[in-house]
């Protein structure tokens, strides 16, 4: 594994390895670019198989997080933490503590919060040690919420390119995932009169939302190939890939989920089957606008206004796949791409005083 080769290859400018022997903490915290500001970005705990897994997932999380700032608009880079190890069983206060230590210890310039099997009750003990964590518990707490409503959002835009409308109703989303934030997106979508099917690892998620919302709960691996109008990944990454393409029977591809192209030949696939595609970063980055809010002075209202803009990000998105004939992963990039360059030759006016 050459760890320098990695870097280049994904644009980093820092990776962190952090070990405690008492508290058993195993933990990788990558910076991606700091040019818009200090690096946010969220802790995930994961049972990776091997370290290289684990690594690999924290560079493209953390670049992911860069774009997603970016295009949000947020004067934010884009950083990642991933905490090796089962959350049912390594999770205790002298782990998050000791993990709150190393994030003191880059001054400033890595920011974290809740992401998947983390808590705002984690996000309490990392804070014991550190300021430089944010969806707390009294301020801007679970962003999960906010997060799923930016989905929705992102869904109504991303349906408007493919149907010509925002209008639910009547329409059926697969939604693969159905915790924290997936439930929370199915609710938007029962209320705005779609029709559910879902799937989760997870039983009683499935059957949750089968009795909330009369969803149709299939198998995990059925959820690929259903006759759907939208399919809203809500869980983990690499879900469109080779094999499941071939399955698929939607128009849109819309969800919550980090990194849902395998690689990125499957976002050119996808142009080609002609599936309006919402890049992942653009469509799910309600939750970090939620947190930003809470850097500045927590306001639920203003929180809200600025997830429903993912509406407006998604819309341009399509626009600059248009403007440039790209497939919609590509203008997803390039918008996130054109304004870190703006910004960045801000910076040089300032360095050259």
């Amino acid at each position: 594994m050459k760890i320098f080769d990695l870097m280049e290859k994904y644009g980093h400018e820092q990776v962190i390895f952090c070990y405690d022997s008492t508290s058993g903490l195993k933990a990788i915290i990558g910076i991606h670019d700091t040019t818009l500001g200090p690096a946010l970005g969220g802790t995930r705990i994961w049972d990776y198989d091997t370290e290289e897994e684990a690594l690999i997932d924290v560079l493209r999380l953390s670049r992911g997080m860069t774009y997603k700032n970016a295009v949000a608009g947020l004067n934010l880079g884009g950083g990642k933490t991933v905490i090796m190890g089962n959350p049912e069983k390594i999770k205790s206060e002298e782990l998050f503590r000791a993990f709150g230590r190393y994030i003191e210890g880059l001054g400033g310039r890595y920011i974290t919060d809740e992401d998947m099997n983390a808590t705002t009750k984690d996000m309490g003990l990392i804070n014991q040690e550190t300021d430089h964590v944010v969806g707390l518990e009294g301020k801007s707490g679970n962003p999960s919420p906010v997060t799923a409503f930016g989905v929705f959002k992102g869904i109504q835009a991303a349906a408007e390119e493919a149907f010509g409308t925002t209008d639910l109703t009547g329409k059926t989303v697969a939604v693969q995932g159905v915790g924290a934030v997936g439930y929370h997106v199915c609710k938007h979508l029962h209320e705005a009169g779609a029709k559910l099917i879902v799937t989760d690892i997870k039983k009683a998620n499935i059957d949750r939302a089968v009795q909330d919302f009369g969803a149709v709960g299939v198998a995990p691996e059925e959820i690929y190939g259903v006759e759907c109008d939208i399919f809203s990944p809500c869980a983990m990454g690499a879900v469109i890939n080779d094999f499941t393409i071939k399955q698929l029977k939607c128009k849109v591809i819309a969800g919550s989920a980090n990194n849902q192209l395998a690689e990125d030949k499957h976002g050119d696939m996808l142009e080609e089957k002609g599936i309006v595609y919402a890049p992942d970063f653009v469509i799910n980055g309600a939750g970090v606008m939620n947190v930003y809010e809470e850097m500045k002075g927590y306001n639920v209202e203003r929180a809200m206004s600025r997830a429903a803009t993912v509406y407006d990000n998604v819309r341009k998105v399509f626009e600059i796949a248009k403007r440039d004939g790209i497939p919609a992963y590509k203008a997803a990039h390039r918008m996130a791409e054109e304004r870190i360059e703006k910004i960045w030759r801000i910076t040089k006016i300032l360095n050259n005083r």
